[in-house]
């Protein structure tokens, strides 16, 4: 009798598990949609602002397309190797999504250090965001997709302390599924932004 009610027992708190995660990408799903709503807000801006140069620097001017290329490719496989990743926690292999995590990290810490270059470098040049108002745009959309790809990293490093410490348990799953949607979303962001701000820029 107490076996059956411990294992009806079990059964429940997975079902719990299950449920709460599923409301938790639920949730997850409204915030990426506000995530939309900002990024279009800023993409706006950034089109209205574009030509608003005040005499100084036009994209043309700043923007070295075979750098940001490569920004771009690191980005993009930090993606590739972050979907790697989930397939190893679909497999119970924890070792190897350890390792694909490192991975993404390492390409995600190569991403924002090329972008804090690129910043550091304009500002030194005399094209920081109070040049004009197309500087002030592209700062601010450039830097706020950074800013989330930052906070993506510090989410990434605390999953791997609690993957580490608890293990990989229904719990884990969920803030890694949530985790890998956020990821995929800033690497189709900045795709836009290549083409709308870079690309479209340096023509």
């Amino acid at each position: 009798m107490h076996a059956n009610t411990a294992v009806e027992h079990g059964h429940h708190d997975d079902h719990d598990h299950h449920d709460a995660n599923e409301m938790k990408q639920y949730g997850f799903w409204i915030y990426l949609m506000s995530d939309c709503i900002l990024f279009g807000s800023l993409f706006a801006t950034y089109a209205v602002l574009v030509n608003a140069t005040a005499g100084g620097p036009t994209g043309k001017d700043i923007f070295e397309l075979p750098f940001v290329f490569v920004e771009t490719m690191l980005l993009l496989l930090s993606s590739i190797t972050f979907g790697f990743g989930i397939i190893a926690m679909k497999r119970e292999d924890v070792a190897g999504l350890k390792r694909w995590l490192l991975i993404t990290a390492l390409l995600g810490l190569g991403f924002i250090a090329m972008e804090v270059y690129e910043f550091h470098h304009l500002i030194a040049e005399g094209f920081g965001p109070q040049r004009s108002a197309f500087l002030s745009a592209f700062f601010v959309l450039v830097g706020t997709h950074g800013l989330h790809v930052t906070f993506g990293l510090i989410w990434l490093a605390v999953c791997y302390f609690q993957l580490s410490t608890k293990g990989l348990n229904d719990l884990m799953k969920g803030r890694f599924y949530c985790l890998s949607l956020f990821w995929h979303f800033l690497d189709i962001v900045w795709i836009c932004v290549f083409t709308i701000v870079y690309l479209l820029g340096v023509i």
